[in-house]
This record gives structure tokens, sequence and C-alpha cells, in this order.
């Protein structure tokens, strides 16, 4: 009679995809629900894991979250994950011990590929997975039993809570931008305008985010000057839309502050205003605002002449145009990242 592998449970078969899916950045389920589950499933571990199973369990999740640790950094700005993550982490760690390792040195897995490390972290869960993972990969129990040594288990649990909480503050803390001062305020109290378009001019800078802040807390500070403001909050509004991947609440916060202070109920007869001639690309924005701080450093603007008045740059409306048009970026920000309205929130 021949033996036969046991085999993987299919709810096992399934995390293994979903996880693939999305420690590769391509999701076909909703990666906030999905990881706020494994590290909830990870904390249930707990109870048990004084037993076999429960220690076969710690090894699989550990091996997970260290897996998924990344995503949730990059991509989700639900505290609720963070939260979860953390303590199901802090969990394990308090029941390692990593000088028991009798390790070879050097026999500890290192930089594995997120995809691989799903796959064998799914596997360790169960006895059947283990016994398949063994017979796919071809390797013997020995190198198996690495990955539940708790000195390995230990090292993963401590660099993924690292990055965690690291991650938590940069998303959700309070970021200091004050060192922007000295690049932005000008002798006498004003703003430089032009240093802000420049350090903002091209996207991939990633200079949205402190500039956009810093603007913000500005605009909301009260220390600007009556010719620095339309200035101002042009550069907050070109910060919001310049960033595509959206920014996380740590400067969404005050970024959305700012924009709400703004009056929404105004009219005026004005047929059209200045930026929305000049608001097909960055280019071309950089260019106007350029042009209205330094005309004679910046002559060249797509804004018509009879557009170009000062009048219609600081008309009501067009800060109402403008603010409208942040507040669905800044909408749609929260819809990408997930999260509760609350994680958004001051």
């Amino acid at each position: 009679m021949t033996d036969v592998t046991p085999t993987m449970p299919a709810d096992h078969r399934e995390l293994t995809s979903d996880l693939a899916g999305i420690v590769c950045d391509y999701p076909y389920v909703d990666p906030e629900d999905s990881l706020f589950s494994l590290a909830h499933d990870a904390m249930e571990v707990m109870e048990r894991v004084d037993t076999p199973e429960g220690r076969r369990e710690r090894a699989g999740y550990t091996v997970l979250l260290h897996a998924t640790c990344w995503y949730v950094a990059a991509r989700l700005f639900s505290r609720s994950v963070y939260t979860s993550y953390t303590k199901a982490l802090e969990g394990f760690r308090a029941t390692l011990d990593p000088a028991s390792c009798t390790c070879p040195e050097g026999s500890h897995p290192k930089d594995e590929d997120p995809e691989y490390s799903v796959g064998v972290g799914v596997s360790l869960l169960t006895e059947a997975g283990r016994a398949e993972f063994v017979e796919d990969y071809g390797i013997d129990d020995g190198k198996l039993a690495v990955y539940d040594c708790e000195g390995f288990l230990a090292d993963l649990a401590d660099q993924a809570a690292a990055h965690i909480r690291e991650a938590y503050e940069a998303n959700f803390g309070d970021v200091d931008v004050s060192h922007l001062d000295a690049q932005y305020v000008l002798d006498g109290g004003g703003i430089d305008v032009v240093a802000m378009q420049e350090a903002i001019r091209r996207s991939y800078t990633n200079n949205q985010g402190p500039v956009g802040l810093w603007s913000a807390r500005r605009w909301l500070s009260g220390q600007v000057r009556d010719e620095d403001r339309l200035g101002l909050f042009l550069t907050l509004w070109m910060c919001v839309n310049q960033a595509y991947a959206g920014l996380p609440p740590a400067y969404a916060r005050d970024m959305a502050a700012a924009v709400d202070t703004v009056g929404l109920d105004v009219s005026c007869d004005h047929s059209r205003h200045p930026w929305s001639t000049a608001e097909k690309s960055v280019e071309s924005r950089y260019r106007a605002v350029l042009h209205l701080y330094a005309p004679e450093d910046h002559p060249d603007t797509l804004v018509p002449a009879d557009l170009a008045s000062r009048d219609l740059w600081e008309c009501p409306v067009q800060y109402a145009e403008l603010a409208r048009s942040a507040k669905k970026d800044l909408e749609g920000w929260r819809e990408m990242r997930g999260g509760d309205e609350g994680d958004w929130e001051a």
C-alpha cells in the first residue's frame, strides 16, 4: 500500500493564494480585511501556544506576519491593522526564547522572497501542510525544523514589530516639518513661494508631503501676509493634486483642515478664473504661479492676459473651486488607502 501525503486544507490553500497576491502588490481580495483577519487569527494562537498545534501555528503566523508587514507599512492607513499586528507580534515574541537556539551558525533563512515566505508560513500551520511542503520542495525535516527555531522566530518577530512601529509613527504621528522654515520664510516674515514651487515641480521628488504639510500648518497658523496667501494656497492645492498615490493621515489631517477653512458658499460674476486655464499640467501650473510671484524672472505663463488680473486670482469663488477639488482628492486618498474615518482625524 502506497503512503499518501496529507493534503493542505482547502482554506489554507486559498489563504496562500490571497496573501501571495497581496505581497506581490496585485491583490484580488481586500488587503485591509485580509491582513486584519490574519493578525486576529494569529492572536488567537496565544491561547494554545503551549501545545504542539499552537507551536506549529506560532511558527507559521510569525513567518506570515513578517512576510506581509511591508505591505501594511507601505499601503494601508488603518490603525486597527497596525494595532493587531503589534499585539500579535509582541505576544509571540514574549513566548520565544532566542537562547534556546541550537541551529548551526548561518542556517537561519534570510531575505526570503515574500511570496515564497507566504507559502512557507501557511504550510507551517498544519502537519499536512508541512508534509506537502517537504514533498513539493524536496527538503528534509531538519531543514524544515529551522522554521520552528525560537531564535529564528524571535528575530522575525522583532524585525516585523519594529517595521510596523516605525511605519505607524510615519503614517499617523506628528511629522516635524519645522526645518522648512529656514527654506521658505524670508527675512521680514514673507513666504518664498518660488522656492516652494521649485521643491514640488517634479512629482517624483516626493516633496509633496512635506511641502504640503508645511503649507497647511502655515495657513492654519495665520502667519501669512495678504500678498502670500494666494501662492501658499495654490502650492497647498498642487501638493494635494500631485500626490497621486495619496498621502498618509499624518499629512492629510492638517492639509484637510487648511482646505476646510475656505468658504464654499460664495458667488461672483466672472465667467472664468485664471487657474482654470493653467491646470492642464504640473508644468503649466508651475509657470503660472512663478509668473505671479516673480514675473521678471519668469515671464512665461499660459494664463491669458484677460484673466491675469490679481482680482480674478484672488476671487473667493476661485478659492472655493480649488477647495472643492482638493476635498475630492483628499477623500480619494481615504477610499484608496482604507481605514476608518477616525484614522484620518487628529
